[in-house]
């Protein structure tokens, strides 16, 4: 029975997610219309046969609901078109050369965050209201708080710069990225921290670890198996749109350090109207943050038993 449950529920994720991806790039494709400006460069210096055999070249002639309907059918099939800007290549291409360094950073950032997030904030809590609860507390103020890029450029300037212990900028081998997953480390660092900090000191006063305790449990029987799975759950849920957000590039960051991301290449592309680039990346960022808050669901479940995939609860 549970089967068929997780079988509906999994039929009517995958609905919402095409759903939602539909009108992602049906309010992207007419946003990009309303852009002020011209993807063409140098339009001054091009005849009016240029401009429009350049137009033709791309569909740019054609009515503006012919041009959805051909994006719409050619999105499909996986074509996001041609780009403006980057010697006519195809969107596809460029987003599949580019999405690795922005992967490789943001797992990276992810990874560390959350583990050094989740020690501080469970330290915090089993310490409450001592200096290491105070420390804890500093640390997600802190790490909410500074902007990602002023922090890029901290470090930056004084353990690349002044120490010289990494490089500061382009890419390379695996120091390229310590700078840069650092700087994108401190806000799922900070939100870790937070959150398992809070949870825990509410699970810590609860009754069934008065019970652990009484039927003997060590305290770090309480704690482990207890106290910090339980306090964990609502971290799931912010974990997921933090993973994409990451993952799929800080443009300041990217731009900082000079990383051949996709978060640089939404850049380039909003500053020079490459309508394609933009509506692709859009794409591919609604798909992942889609994608991710599906398996969050079904792994919120798994972690806590309590919760069923009934059509109630959907």
């Amino acid at each position: 029975m549970r089967g068929k449950q997780m079988a509906k529920y999994l039929a009517k994720r995958i609905f919402y997610l095409i759903l939602t991806l539909f009108i992602v790039i049906t309010v992207t494709f007419f946003l990009m219309k309303l852009l002020p400006g011209t993807p063409l460069t140098n339009q001054a210096k091009l005849s009016k046969s240029q401009i429009a055999l350049i137009y033709q070249q791309y569909g740019l002639d054609k009515p503006v609901w012919q041009q959805y309907l051909l994006y719409i059918a050619g999105a499909v099939k996986g074509n996001f078109g041609t780009s403006f800007q980057f010697s006519d290549q195809p969107v596809s291409y460029l987003i599949s050369s580019r999405i690795a360094p922005s992967l490789q950073i943001g797992l990276q950032a992810i990874i560390l965050g959350v583990l050094v997030g989740v020690i501080i904030g469970a330290f915090g809590a089993m310490r409450q209201n001592s200096w290491v609860d105070t420390t804890s507390t500093i640390v997600s103020i802190l790490g909410i708080s500074i902007p990602s890029f002023v922090l890029a450029v901290l470090l930056q300037y004084y353990l690349g710069l002044k120490l010289g212990w990494f490089p500061i900028a382009e890419w390379g081998g695996f120091s390229y990225t310590v700078l840069p997953t650092l700087a994108l480390a401190a806000t799922p660092l900070a939100e870790s921290a937070r959150f398992v900090r809070t949870e825990m000191v509410d699970v810590l006063s609860s009754d069934y670890i008065e019970l652990a305790k009484a039927k003997g449990l060590s305290r770090t029987g309480v704690i482990y198996h207890h106290a910090l799975r339980n306090s964990l759950i609502p971290l799931i849920t912010i974990v997921g749109p933090l993973a994409v957000n990451i993952m799929t590039g800080s443009m300041v960051v990217e731009n900082i350090f000079s990383i051949p991301g996709i978060g640089e290449q939404f850049v380039k592309s909003v500053l020079t109207n490459d309508y394609p680039t933009i509506m692709g990346l859009t794409i591919v960022y609604s798909f992942m943050l889609c994608v991710v808050l599906l398996f969050t669901d079904i792994l919120y479940g798994v972690v806590d038993p309590r919760i069923r995939l009934t059509g109630k609860a959907n």
